[in-house]
């Protein structure tokens, strides 16, 4: 089904304002999709990396799902949630946050974010008479849990974002608790870019014969965005980013390196470069991330420089370039961090730098995305390694390729009368 405009999917007339003020005219296929069936109240697995829309697409009938519930007399618990979103990341839960300002500004939707990294005295304060969506990263919500300063047992929905990140980064049990916190009367929602073993475990656990939407990872990484490699010997990646930050068209930069030190290293020389850059990664406390990222969005810095444990949670526009100064070890994290760039429909170029020992690596980035990175200057060659032949022999020509067509997902099974089974569900919080 083509969706041409957000009024055919069935929003209310107040989410159509917020979207048409935030200049947001047609539906991703992921929106298009998801959108309808979560109003009708479908459990759904959703297979998308950072780039395709999918906060839009379950922020939108959220809202609309608990403006009808409010409606219907259903109002938060103190210390609760109607409803709970977790993140793996602080920066992706912040932004998760301004999402849902931006499309419930004409709603009377409180929320509250709780994460690691600051006092929880605001968020237990915030928390107090209850708020509509909670979002959270599973450490402190788990700790807050265990002080008894918040009550997950009236909630009536769960998005999980971002499992297989979760995953990565050892919070897996940490889900697990927190869902047993909930009632299983729930809608429940899991968002992952990636199906490896656990977070498909996981998905059977906890949904309830989901829907199954699946945007295609190489759409995204190749339709929008020109790609290109240089191959360089590690000691050059150095000269070569400094030549390319020369040029005005690199307005707004994000650089990524594989390690916390590479990132620091890299601002430094830089800086001897007077190109104003600021580093975010895992030992930088949530104060000093959240400055370094207001810098960049405001323009005070033109280059940030990031690591791949926030590569997720990086949401901001008008992103001119991407840069991997290193390749890295996970094919997959190419696609999102390259999709930092080419955010809600616009262009955007990748610049990658190749060095001897990171081979393997793109070769195994080539073959996840199926074609061949656009090369500038000269092959690698040796001992048994002839030049590449490629296209694109400078940057700016030749980038861009069509890439694969979405998984329309034709076999839906169709909606049910019996899934609306939270519009009678409690009937002791419904209004006499």
């Amino acid at each position: 089904m083509t969706v041409s405009s957000f009024a055919e999917l069935g929003l209310t007339d107040r989410l159509l304002r917020a979207l048409a003020d935030a200049q947001y005219d047609t539906p991703t296929p992921i929106q298009s999709q998801a959108i309808p069936l979560l109003l009708d109240d479908a459990d759904l697995l959703g297979i998308a990396q950072t780039g395709t829309g999918k906060t839009a697409a379950f922020t939108l009938p959220l809202l609309q799902n608990l403006e009808e519930d409010a409606a219907e007399g259903v109002r938060a618990e103190p210390r609760g949630a109607r409803a709970l979103i977790l993140a793996p990341t602080r920066e992706l839960a912040l932004q998760i946050s301004e999402s849902i300002k931006t499309y419930a500004r004409h709603m009377r939707i409180s929320q509250a974010v709780v994460i690691g990294g600051v006092s929880q005295r605001p968020q237990v304060n915030a928390l107090r008479q209850g708020v509509d969506i909670l979002i959270a990263t599973p450490g402190r919500l788990l700790d807050l849990a265990s002080q008894r300063l918040v009550d997950l047992s009236w909630c009536d929905y769960l998005i999980i974002d971002e499992a297989d990140r979760m995953f990565d980064m050892g919070f897996i049990r940490d889900v697990r608790k927190i869902v047993k916190m909930l009632p299983e009367d729930r809608q429940t929602l899991l968002f992952s870019a990636t199906m490896p073993a656990e977070v498909a475990k996981l998905a059977g656990e906890i949904l309830d014969e989901p829907e199954r939407v699946e945007i295609a990872a190489k759409t995204v990484a190749v339709e929008r965005i020109e790609q290109y490699i240089h191959h360089l010997s590690g000691g050059d990646k150095r000269e070569r980013l400094a030549g390319l930050l020369e040029g005005s068209e690199f307005a707004k930069v994000i650089v990524f390196t594989r390690t916390k030190r590479g990132a620091d290293k890299v601002v430094k020389f830089l800086a001897t470069d007077k190109v104003v850059a600021e580093a975010m990664h895992g030992n930088k406390s949530q104060g000093a991330r959240q400055r370094a990222l207001e810098n960049f969005r405001s323009g005070k810095a033109r280059v940030l420089v990031a690591t791949d444990i926030v590569a997720r949670g990086l949401d901001v526009d008008n992103v001119t370039h991407v840069i991997n100064y290193e390749l890295p070890n996970e094919p997959e994290c190419y696609i999102h961090r390259i999709g930092r760039t080419a955010r809600a429909g616009a262009e955007g170029i990748a610049i990658s730098f190749c060095d001897p020992t990171e081979r393997t690596m793109l070769r195994d980035i080539e073959r996840l995305i199926k074609r061949p990175l656009d090369l500038v200057g000269d092959g690698p060659v040796g001992p048994d390694e002839k030049p590449a032949k490629r296209g694109g022999g400078n940057r700016g020509q030749g980038g861009r390729r069509s890439g694969g067509a979405n998984n329309d997902n034709g076999n839906k099974r169709p909606a049910s009368a019996n899934r609306k089974r939270r519009r009678t569900r409690r009937p002791e919080r419904r209004a006499a």
